[in-house]
């Protein structure tokens, strides 16, 4: 069972899942990375460019999932070199600081807010964001093109390449196809007809919009909603 609820740390997520056992289930591509916690580990999910199965014993895994370029900076280390990787923790800090992290958070009886606290004071730590990422993402997400989004920025095109990089794990125009993905699913999740989440989503047609789901989630899209 998958349980979610938004975080004290602006722009993330905290969330816990235990899957069902000899469930078969996948992480969609979202623009996010997370902090995870599973069988007393702490390791740190990159961007994904496709699903990621999830597979293995029906045991809790707990997160805290960063809003779309923020986890960089809280992490220290640019998100392409974790694209479509899962990684422990102490291959990016320094393992004794990363056992008495592991420590504090297995000491407190729920992983998820432990987990919590951790992001809390890492980002007490550490610069705030900058602004400009979720200005991109804002415009990325509310379907701006690329190339005018940039502009209105004062970026360059391979400046812009260069930073979504190092923010979101890709460039700028998979970061939009991601993002114009998740508000298909959503709209479709709702109800609202294939065709016309297409339209309303910026596809240029149903066809389109199931090409586009097909290979970012290795599923068609009626089967991908059936799984929930």
């Amino acid at each position: 069972m998958y349980r979610e609820r938004a975080s004290r740390l602006t722009g993330a997520v905290v969330w816990t899942n235990t899957p069902s056992p000899g469930g078969h289930g996948a992480v969609l591509p979202d623009g996010c990375m997370d902090l995870l916690w599973h069988d007393g580990r702490l390791l740190v999910a990159g961007p994904d460019t496709h699903a990621h199965p999830t597979t293995g014993p029906p045991t809790v895994w707990a997160g805290v999932r960063f809003a779309p370029g923020t986890a960089p900076a809280l992490l220290g280390v640019p998100a392409h070199e974790l694209r479509d990787r899962r990684v422990d923790l102490a291959d990016l800090w320094p393992a004794a600081a990363v056992r008495r992290l592991t420590a504090r958070v297995n000491a407190v009886e729920d992983p998820a807010r432990g987990l919590e606290e951790l992001a809390l004071r890492r980002a007490a730590e550490t610069a705030p964001p900058d602004p400009l990422l979720g200005r991109l993402v804002a415009a990325l997400d509310a379907g701006r093109p690329v190339s005018a989004t940039a502009d209105e920025l004062g970026l360059g095109a391979r400046q812009l390449h260069r930073r979504s990089l190092a923010a979101f794990g890709y460039g700028p125009k998979t970061l939009a196809r991601i993002l114009r993905l998740r508000r298909a699913l959503d709209l479709a999740r709702s109800g609202v007809p294939f065709a016309e989440t297409a339209v309303r989503t910026g596809y240029a047609d149903q066809p389109h919009l199931a090409r586009d789901v097909k290979q970012l989630t290795g599923m068609a899209l009626g089967d991908l909603l059936a799984r929930g």
